[in-house]
């Protein structure tokens, strides 16, 4: 019996998104730190309003009123005690920090999916990091995220010229470039818009949130770069997250080092 997809299936977006952007071997992060910050609090907001607990009315953030069941329940707080609401990128600017990432980090590390590795200096920790130590979920997760993307498109192949009987060359180029219906890559083509249409709205969430944060031609390369567009359209949480990481990238051009 598997016991690794259930849990996978309960990791909330923070967590999916921080255990694929940390080395599995060494538990540092794949971006520079600010992206790693930037892309959880967007994908905070994105968990907030998958459960329904936040939506976006107009240019702001508002709680719904509902109080469903979330470990996220501090930064739900949060945006309902604001006295005005705010917009997307300014929720993403509150919720970026430490703490907020080592709430997610320590959750994973008390499920077993990552170790809490700390670091001394003369006797007291300096830094911790959180290998991976269960690589079950973070496999199913790149599973379903390559399975709604799919693959890349192949280049079609260079025509070859036709004989001068007209007859044999010219025949040879179907046989030679179209797929047969019984290969892998053939049925893969056929089985992918199904597929793709059905993808459900955490896969996309977390598909949107990792091309924002710069991971996800990393983490899938052969992904289809028009169909991981097409799912992060227009999604608020990414959109977010991308003009923070402008706005923070534009910054440390006129300072460097300010992050």
């Amino acid at each position: 019996m598997d016991t690794e997809t259930p849990m996978t299936a309960e990791l909330n977006l923070p967590q999916a998104f921080l255990l694929l952007a940390t080395n599995d071997d060494d538990g540092t992060p794949e971006v520079p730190m600010f992206a790693l910050r930037t892309t959880l609090a967007g994908a905070i907001l994105a968990e907030l309003e998958l459960i329904g607990a936040i939506g976006l009315q107009g240019k702001h953030v508002r709680a719904t009123g509902e109080a469903p069941h979330t470990e996220l329940q501090h930064e739900l707080e949060l945006i309902r005690g604001k006295s005005r609401p705010h917009t997307p990128k300014r929720w993403v600017s509150m919720l970026e920090g430490r703490a907020e990432m080592q709430r997610v980090y320590e959750g994973m590390a008390a499920r077993g999916i990552v170790e809490h590795v700390g670091e001394k200096h003369l006797g007291v920790f300096r830094s911790v990091r959180y290998p991976a130590k269960d690589h079950g979920p973070e496999a199913a997760l790149l599973q379903k995220i390559e399975a709604a993307l799919g693959p890349a498109p192949s280049k079609p192949a260079p025509s070859l010229p036709a004989a001068p009987d007209g007859g044999a060359a010219a025949a040879a180029v179907p046989a030679a470039t179209a797929p047969d219906a019984g290969t892998p890559a053939a049925a893969g083509t056929e089985a992918q818009a199904p597929g793709a249409k059905t993808t459900d709205a955490r896969t996309t969430a977390l598909i949107a949130l990792l091309q924002a944060a710069g991971l996800l031609g990393r983490l899938v390369p052969q992904a289809d770069e028009v169909r991981a567009s097409e799912l992060a359209k227009d999604y608020w949480p990414a959109r977010a997250v991308e003009d923070e990481l402008r706005m923070i990238r534009l910054a440390e051009e006129e300072e460097p080092g300010i992050r």
